[in-house]
């Protein structure tokens, strides 16, 4: 039932000559920040910019007979790539289904690595649709297809990257505490924690999963893997509505412990590691190191390694990812707001209500002809998050029946 110590070692022999031994980084940043010896686990830097190419390439390796008459695969992004690159090196064809809100970055990173070999179908609003859609397909056709997770040789490959840590580790005389790696469909940290507490069982294992598709802790809570009802899909490297049969169980008997981690503290981390390291990381990559923020009290004094899953962050999402960040670290709000239609309303607002280092980012205002006052949506950044109890008590000063929509999220969603 369980993948072994010797499959993942099997695995890390076959795959040592065509994935790249990505370096495990001591973090200086990361490090005083928290008071701990933080280590990156720097798969960003592998070949697909993403630590799926060792399941994807070993799972195809491992079933050559199988795999004769075609590849099908479902991802949304990253699994994707490593099918496609393995395709190109082993010259077998593929169809690869995506889902329709996959970022183009990795549609065109998919399209670039497969070449001529890869076609890509993209399915459904979900990894889940996508995967019912590319089983079908698998099956109709008589083609292999290659799971993204729940998979023995998938779990094994995935494994590698933990033989490659203490490895590092060893060679750098660093004693590993805790490891923590993200969670979507589990075969990543299936893999880690398999390997990790097969050589090392004093080492804990954290998973994290994005707070809006907590799909293990689910399955945790359930006694075995369920579908969520809904997820959010702004995470969309661990956006998986159920994980598999095999991972919930290898989760389960290795892993210590589950995080749930809010979308603005992932973008806050990703601005941090662009800014302060220069590490481009997509949000699932950034989880293991947002999840830091949750256990720093836990932390102080260990040597803990952290999982980059992935660099493949799509550039025209950054404008979206500060915004979060803003508004989980509290800076920034916004408010429904009755101005009174007269001259000088706004100019009123701007002098008495908004704080001399607040700036407004966004402000619209329907005019009602027949009332006396007109709602505006409005956007505030400021400066200080101890400004706000002043600003909220100055704007219900001047409209008492204001609405902050950080307290409405229907609204908010309606209208930011």
């Amino acid at each position: 039932m369980f993948v072994t110590v010797s499959e993942i070692e099997k695995a890390y022999q076959e795959l040592a000559p065509v994935v790249s031994h990505t370096p495990l980084q001591y973090d200086r940043f990361l490090s005083e920040k928290y008071q701990a010896t933080i280590l990156l686990k720097r798969e960003d830097l592998q070949i697909v910019r993403s630590f799926k190419l060792r399941g994807a390439y070993y799972a195809i390796a491992a079933n050559q007979e199988k795999v004769a008459r075609g590849v099908v695969c479902a991802s949304a992004g990253n699994h994707a790539q490593g099918v496609a690159y393995t395709c190109q090196e082993r010259q077998l064809s593929a169809v690869i289904f995506m889902p329709t809100t996959t970022p183009q970055q990795k549609i065109n990173q998919v399209k670039f690595f497969g070449g001529d070999f890869v076609k890509i179908e993209l399915v459904g609003d979900t990894f889940d649709a996508a995967a019912e859609a590319a089983q079908r397909y698998a099956a109709d056709n008589q083609m292999a297809f290659i799971a993204p997770f729940d998979d023995p040789a998938i779990i094994a490959g995935q494994g590698t990257a933990a033989v490659e840590i203490l490895a590092d580790a060893d060679k750098e005389n660093h004693d590993i505490d805790i490891v923590v790696a993200a969670i979507g469909g589990g075969g990543l940290i299936s893999g880690t924690a398999a390997y990790l507490k097969g050589k090392r069982p004093n080492i804990q294992i954290i998973g994290a999963e994005p707070i809006g598709a907590a799909s293990m802790q689910a399955a945790f809570d359930k006694g075995e893997p369920v579908a969520l009802s809904q997820i959010e899909k702004f995470v969309d490297g661990a956006a998986v509505k159920k994980v598999g049969q095999l991972t919930y169980q290898h989760t389960k008997e290795y892993v210590d412990h589950l995080l749930a981690v809010e979308e603005g503290a992932i973008c806050q981390t990703i601005l941090e590691l662009y800014t302060k390291q220069a590490i481009v990381a997509e949000p699932a990559g950034a989880l293991s190191v947002a999840a830091l923020e949750l256990i720093k009290e836990q932390i102080k004094g260990k040597t803990v390694v952290c999982m980059i899953s992935g660099g493949n962050n799509d550039s025209s999402r950054m404008a979206e990812i500060e915004e979060k960040s803003l508004i989980y670290q509290g800076l920034k709000h916004y408010f429904i707001i009755n101005f009174p239609q007269r001259p000088g309303a706004l100019k009123e607002f701007v002098s008495h209500v908004l704080g001399p280092d607040d700036d407004i980012t966004r402000f619209e205002y329907t005019k009602k002809i027949n009332r006396g006052t007109g709602p505006v949506m409005l956007g505030i950044l400021l400066k200080r998050t101890s400004d706000l109890d002043a600003l909220l008590a100055r704007i219900a000063a001047f409209d008492a029946q204001y609405i902050n929509l950080q307290n409405n999220q229907s609204l908010y969603s309606l209208l930011v």
